[in-house]
């Protein structure tokens, strides 16, 4: 078998963040499976290499995946976080951040405010967040 396989630390969890993704940003999730993925697969570690695991033969990276500037601002970098364990050939995928609003939006419909959707339990923090950013735009 040529290349890394492609395995989850959770599978359950993983690929409810992948379809949340998928929902409320096509683009990182179209990169993520038509770039990134058979990039991964073929050995080519994308992202940042976070660290590393002599004894176990493992290296953690963490990889930016392309969002809207609002949201990134509002609720932090989508990133993938995947483990490569060379000895085995194998890529442990382990999740997809910022988990709590993708699973809060794989759960239930997410409302928008100004266009950037908002987290249910933290909606006046986010929508004072997306108002302060917007004048900010404003007065510059």
């Amino acid at each position: 078998m040529k290349g890394y396989v492609l395995d989850y630390i959770n599978e359950n969890e993983f690929k409810k963040l992948e379809r949340a993704l998928k929902k409320y940003n096509m683009l990182a999730y179209k990169k993520l499976n038509f770039e990134y993925y058979p990039s991964i697969r073929d050995g080519k570690f994308l992202g940042e290499l976070k660290s590393q695991n002599k004894a176990a033969g493992s290296e953690t990276y963490e990889l930016k995946l392309p969002s809207d500037a609002m949201f990134t601002q509002i609720h932090g970098d989508v990133t993938l976080i995947y483990t490569v364990y060379k000895n085995e050939q194998t890529v442990m995928l382990d999740t997809i951040t910022p988990s709590d609003i993708l699973l809060e939006g794989h759960k239930s419909e997410l409302t928008t405010y100004k266009g950037i959707m908002i987290s249910k339990k933290n909606a006046k923090q986010d929508m004072f967040k997306i108002d302060l950013l917007k004048q900010l735009q404003q007065n510059k």
